[in-house]
């Protein structure tokens, strides 16, 4: 599966962001979805996952209330809403997939999954 993450940008803290990764191949539905984040100087970072069918969601800590994680298959779209960012938000965000559905001990390992977008840039100015 190819990965296009898209939805980064310039905001101000306390405003909103969606980030969106669409996602090739016809079989979207069997892929665990989760998106990362990576700031300069700093290891990638895991921020949200969902599960195959999007009953189930994971977040970082930090990020719980504020994010949201979600997908529609029909449309082979996952999308990450972030809302009241912070300027500690600043990072490349990527999506990835991983075939198969979510391990409760392993969805925030960069390592487990099998896929990677390229990246998108959000910047939260203070």
């Amino acid at each position: 599966v190819q990965l296009q993450a898209s939805g980064g940008g310039l905001v101000q803290a306390g405003g909103s962001l969606r980030l969106s990764c669409a996602a090739s191949g016809r079989t979207f539905s069997s892929y665990a979805m989760g998106w990362f984040r990576q700031a300069p100087g700093k290891e990638r970072e895991f921020v949200a996952a969902i599960n195959r069918s999007g009953g189930s969601t994971y977040y970082l800590d930090s990020v719980k209330g504020r994010f949201t994680i979600s997908r529609d298959n029909a449309k082979n779209t996952v999308y990450l809403q972030m809302n009241s960012l912070k300027p500690e938000d600043t990072a490349v965000y990527y999506c990835a997939a991983v075939i198969g559905d979510l391990t409760a001990g392993r969805v925030k390992l960069p390592s487990w999954y099998n896929y990677w977008g390229q990246g998108t840039q959000v910047t939260v100015s203070s």
